[in-house]
């Protein structure tokens, strides 16, 4: 992962061939497939490994409190996953990985699909470990959109604060984000020379 990460970084990840990476890694391509199911995949996948243990910590914690909502169930999550993720390497391979993501549309496609994926995934096991009766109930499936839309606010600010903390981001966003239903639309008064 680091390999290409600093491949893709120096080069482009266009300009990388499979070849290549794997070349740089003394691996053969049956071996990389193993792992990854392409380039963007293994560019992408600091991330991924996030949100892969958001899916085994929603699976396998203690669910909590009972009148706990299912917005902060998520958040405790995403919390506890960064805790057991993030280390200094993760960071700087996450950081890079952005920086890739914002200059090649396919992965940033690769990240849609696997965010829509992990998504369906996560709302399954909110079904299967929740007692929500009505399996068309919008209200599960609008927290976890409300969560990523958070987070991904989180690390773009992250991302621009050179030595910030994910976490500390992320509580950040996750505030704004209970404060926003009741963000007043106060018309901007006219400056006095319009």
């Amino acid at each position: 992962m680091d390999t290409s990460l600093e491949l893709f970084t120096e080069r482009g990840f266009d300009k990388v061939t499979l070849d290549e990476l794997c070349d740089s890694v003394e691996v053969s391509k049956r071996t990389f497939f193993r792992y990854f199911t392409s380039k963007e995949d293994v560019a992408m996948a600091p991330t991924q490994d996030l949100w892969l243990t958001v899916l085994d910590v929603l699976d396998t914690a203690d669910l909590g409190p009972a009148d706990r909502t299912v917005l902060q169930l998520a958040q405790d999550t995403l919390l506890t996953a960064l805790e057991r993720t993030t280390t200094d390497d993760w960071s700087h391979r996450v950081l890079l990985s952005r920086k890739l993501t914002e200059r090649t549309p396919s992965m940033d496609a690769h990240g849609l699909h696997f965010c829509d994926r992990t998504t369906h995934t996560a709302l399954a096991t909110l079904h299967r470990r929740l007692d929500i009766p009505d399996p068309l109930d919008l209200r599960p499936r609008l927290a976890l959109d409300m969560l990523v839309a958070a987070f991904h606010c989180a690390l773009t600010t992250w991302a621009s604060t050179p030595g910030g903390d994910l976490s500390t981001h992320t509580r950040a966003a996750f505030t704004a984000l209970t404060e926003a239903s009741s963000f007043p639309a106060t018309p901007r008064r006219p400056t006095p020379e319009a």
